[in-house]
């Protein structure tokens, strides 16, 4: 990856070190098709120095797999939060451990959950109280977001903690680390790139993806979930969010506190619907007072592309009509950029 970085321009040093553009170096052919089919799996973008510092952490370019050597106590397989301790507490009482990861070391929680999140909910928490100032008594400027730094944050500290989840960490605790695709070919025996790994107990820990609602025309049009929202490196001027939990809530809250037109298209009339009545109402008003504006009890008709992205012309995002009718009434239609 480092190799990657350096080919397209990468530079280590300063803070206003170059980071290359993903899309233009695969469009322009820079990237070897190695990495070129590697960066589409694993979906990490920008390809700067912090991206690049996980990347060869979680999932080393050049991991060379060992080779198995009799039978394991223990196969994991899914490198997230549970994979991980169970891999690190089993070959820390003395088990033959082996671990299987086909994406990113770390799962969700490192690179596209807990740790993004907080981070960029950190940068909305204090873009908040500076606008909020002056009923504290505190007299400031104007707040500006440069929603690109925010970002950078982000990936900055992802990045410095990566090594905790790193798989060169692991093979240092006496864990045999694979990366690739497991598959089980008995119920003793599992194959990863063409390697038998017996063992005596597996975990299986491969955690979950995000379901796309079965929303007529949604798959044809650019969407993203919690896999790429964290790519961003622009803030889209008006954004649409299906979803009303956690997840949801919170991306919804910090997008609108930089400065986006946040629309939440709720099925009901309320978010947070495994909550407290109590509780829902709080938030729903918080989210209310930051701006966010909430289409309720909705029938999706269907989403469609008005137009497409021209990042060359300076369209950094597409326009995209979601088509709905609100609590039985006349249709009615919103058009958002992501």
């Amino acid at each position: 990856w480092t190799g990657a970085f350096k080919a397209l321009g990468g530079s280590w040093g300063g803070h206003k070190s170059r980071q290359p553009s993903i899309v233009s170096a695969l469009a322009d052919g820079k990237l070897n098709m190695d990495v070129t089919e590697k960066l589409k799996e694993l979906e990490v973008s920008p390809l700067d120095k912090y991206n690049t510092e996980l990347l060869e952490s979680v999932h080393p370019l050049k991991w060379k797999d060992p080779m198995p050597d009799g039978k394991y106590n223990l196969v994991v397989i899914g490198g997230g939060t549970a994979g991980l301790v169970s891999a690190a507490g089993s070959a820390g009482v003395g088990a033959k451990v082996a671990i299987i990861e086909a994406n990113l070391m770390g799962g969700d929680c490192l690179n596209v959950g807990c740790v993004p999140s907080k981070a960029i909910l950190k940068s909305a928490k204090v873009a908040h109280y500076l606008k909020e100032a002056k009923k504290f008594g505190i007299m400031g400027g104007d707040v500006k977001v440069d929603f690109g730094k925010v970002m950078e944050r982000l990936r900055r500290l992802r990045a410095s903690i990566a090594h905790h989840d790193s798989a060169e960490r692991f093979a240092k605790l006496g864990v045999d680390v694979f990366m690739g695709h497991g598959k089980f070919t008995s119920r003793n025996s599992v194959e990863v790139n063409g390697k038998k790994l017996v063992f005596h107990r597996a975990v299986v820990a491969t955690g979950g993806s995000p379901n796309i609602p079965n929303i007529p025309g949604l798959k044809d049009v650019p969407h993203i979930t919690n896999l790429q929202v964290f790519n961003l490196t622009k803030l889209p001027k008006k954004i649409g969010v299906i979803g009303t939990g956690p997840i949801g809530c919170e991306l919804a809250q910090a997008f609108a506190r930089f400065g986006a037109e946040v629309h939440m298209f709720l099925r009901s009339n309320t978010i947070l619907r495994k909550e407290e009545a109590d509780a829902r109402e709080i938030v729903m008003k918080s989210l209310e007072s930051d701006g966010i504006i909430f289409h309720k009890k909705i029938a999706y008709k269907k989403i469609s592309l008005e137009a497409k992205a021209d990042e060359k012309n300076g369209k950094d995002f597409p326009d995209i009509k979601i088509e709905f009718t609100s609590d039985g009434k006349t249709g009615s239609n919103v058009v958002v950029n992501a």
